[in-house]
């Protein structure tokens, strides 16, 4: 929240996850994964099904680099991570949709300019004396035939039951109309901040 950079671009990646380790390891030695938070949760199932426990690391490569000669132990990575890092591919593709697609998102100090195919993303916090609130700035959107494409929330550090917000949309923050919902939602808000607007990629 605390920087200039904005949202510039999103790159949309097909992203096929394997389960790496040591090179005398086997699927049946394998006890603890290691891997990114949205990794794990899109092996869910297969980690189910083989009983293993599940720790998080800040990246699939920071998990890929931890694994040392504990062969009880794996990581959930690329195929380039076992190359680098000298570890033996266990299964492949061990993800629970074939087709899998992660969002990237590319940060600069300039902000792409209107294109006619573009996509928003702010971040806000509630009024605290506001109940319904959410409610309220979601009906904005719809009152104005908006289409989210994003909602999600976040525990804030300023206290229990406190919330912060990340909304993408459709639309770009110089569009009137656009212009005219972010100064309602203003309003409605304790805290706003424009993440960025850039040109919309459609992942169907």
């Amino acid at each position: 929240m605390h920087t200039d950079l904005k949202i510039e671009e999103e790159i949309v990646l097909t992203v096929n996850h394997n389960l790496l380790s040591t090179e005398d390891s086997d699927i049946d030695d394998i006890t603890d994964v290691y891997s990114h938070s949205q990794a794990l949760a899109q092996c869910q199932n297969y980690l189910e099904k083989h009983n293993m426990k599940t720790h998080f690391t800040l990246s699939t490569a920071a998990a890929a680099k931890s694994i040392n000669s504990n062969n009880s132990y794996a990581a959930i990575g690329t195929l380039k991570a076992a190359e680098i890092y000298g570890l033996k591919v266990i299964d492949r593709n061990i993800q629970d949709i074939s087709n899998n697609k992660t969002r990237f998102i590319v940060l600069s100090k300039y902000e792409h300019p209107l294109t006619g195919h573009d996509k928003t993303s702010i971040i806000f916090s509630l009024l605290d004396d506001n109940p319904g609130g959410l409610y309220d700035i979601l009906g904005v959107f719809a009152y104005n035939n908006v289409n989210l494409s994003k909602i999600e929330s976040r525990p804030s550090k300023e206290g229990l039951g406190k919330y912060i917000f990340f909304v993408d949309f459709e639309g770009h923050k110089d569009n009137e109309i656009i212009k005219n919902i972010l100064n309602i939602i203003k309003t409605k808000t304790s805290f706003i901040k424009i993440l960025g607007s850039y040109p919309f990629v459609d992942i169907s």
